[in-house]
């Protein structure tokens, strides 16, 4: 009786699956958003550290720009990826100033546990948007049993910039136990004020989906963007006018290890079959935006195998092909060993963020013994430059942010100017 009785329930979550997918409704165009082009700035690129706690790890770095012009960012911070004591950590970028302010924490398990009134395992992958209203909602994954593929998002509302937040609230995205839907990439507008909100999913097959939340938060449609058997999670969605866009996907299928595209041509009615692009992937994720000229800017890691390098690239063809701006970082060959290790590291740990080369040894110190916690083992150390975020911002400046092995959250922030500098004398 119980197995025919979950029978039935299956049977019950899919015909009421297929139904909605039977009835949905066209999804409305794309809101266009005209990019910012080049402002009057110089040709100027610097970095420095957004996260500023030592002796923990720190990853999955997201960005939104605040109404002011500032820039607030959002990672998960804690003993380990996975770990029980993480949280979703919260800083603002002042570009007036060029400076960060104090990091707070946003979220934690046990007051989201308790706002969900279920077992939180663990958390991770924070992503901001905004509503057609102004608000500013904050989506951040939730995993009650299992590793990531059982998660779940969990969503918060702020009506004054990320200052203080409602309780958080689980988004019901599946009829079948709403696990396995994970976040990473922005939110994109559609025209009648909803939002394109690319997810992924990861549990048994591995693919990019698409939901479409409401002005409320809810959500109301979801369709996949690739087949299970792809491979490809955490798209970023690259709007190009009202009806045409292209996701770019991490590639966690097998080899060739590339990054993975769908197109549509109708504002997302339909989706291309997935394309192996020539962008290299070592299953990592992928951040991009479309520039004012048409042009796609993306950041990756553009290699076979590891993520030792860090590169800024471009593509004038919708993404059919790709070169290399600059390289934001690059350890490959660095040497394993631990000293000969922590004595390169240290070098790049002060071109980093020019305030710690300002510090007191003893406080210098210990940013490079947390940096040794994070990524040395008695088997050696390793590098790691990953999980990308990138914003233009409306006064044109781009911002990105991205883990800086597995220690801090480094800012990257360069004016038109220099990437227009950097495309004339690209190779």
């Amino acid at each position: 009786m119980r197995r025919g009785a979950l029978l039935l329930l299956l049977a019950v979550a899919f015909s009421a699956g297929f139904y909605k997918a039977a009835r949905r409704p066209p999804p409305p165009a794309f809101a266009v958003a005209h990019p910012p082009g080049a402002n009057a700035e110089p040709a100027r690129i610097r970095s420095d550290f957004a996260s500023s706690r030592l002796h923990v790890q720190t990853h999955a770095a997201s960005l939104i720009e605040l109404k002011d012009g500032r820039i607030r960012a959002f990672w998960f911070s804690g003993s380990r990826e996975g770990a029980r004591d993480v949280e979703i950590h919260s800083a603002v970028f002042d570009p007036a100033r060029g400076l960060w302010g104090a990091e707070q924490e946003v979220a934690d398990r046990g007051r989201t546990e308790r706002a969900l009134q279920r077992y939180v395992a663990k958390l991770g992958n924070p992503v901001p948007g905004r509503a057609a209203d102004g608000s500013l909602w904050l989506y951040y994954v939730t995993v009650s049993l299992g590793g990531w593929a059982g998660s779940s998002i969990t969503a918060m509302r702020s009506t004054d910039e990320g200052q203080t937040w409602d309780a958080p609230r689980r988004l019901v995205t599946s009829p079948f136990l709403n696990i396995s839907t994970l976040v990473r990439n922005g939110l994109v507008p559609y025209a009648d004020g909803t939002l394109a909100f690319p997810v992924y999913h990861e549990f048994i097959s591995k693919f990019g989906e698409l939901l479409r939340l409401g002005a409320q938060g809810a959500v109301l449609d979801k369709q996949r963007l690739a087949p299970g058997g792809a491979g490809t999670l955490q798209p970023v969605l690259l709007v190009q006018n009202a009806d045409d866009a292209l996701a770019l996907m991490r590639h966690a299928g097998p080899p060739p290890h590339r990054a993975v595209t769908v197109a549509t041509h109708d504002a997302g009615r339909h989706w291309s079959a997935p394309r192996i692009s020539s962008l290299r992937n070592p299953d990592s994720a992928i951040s991009a935006v479309v520039l004012a000229d048409g042009r796609l800017l993306a950041v990756l890691n553009d290699l076979e195998q590891g993520r030792d390098a860090l590169s800024l690239m471009i593509s004038a063809d919708g993404g059919a092909s790709w070169k290399t701006v600059y390289q934001l970082e690059d350890d490959r060959g660095l040497p394993k060993t631990e000293a000969a290790w922590l004595s390169r590291m240290q070098d790049r740990l002060l071109a980093s963020d020019a305030r710690v080369a300002t510090l007191p040894a003893e406080q210098r110190a210990a940013y490079l013994a947390s940096v040794r916690q994070a990524a040395c083992t008695p088997g050696g150390c390793r590098t790691e430059y990953s999980y990308p975020f990138l914003l233009q911002a409306k006064n044109g400046d781009f911002h990105v942010l991205y883990t800086w092995n597995r220690t801090f959250i480094k800012h990257v922030t360069f004016t038109p100017a220099w990437l227009k500098q950097q495309l004339e004398y690209a190779p």
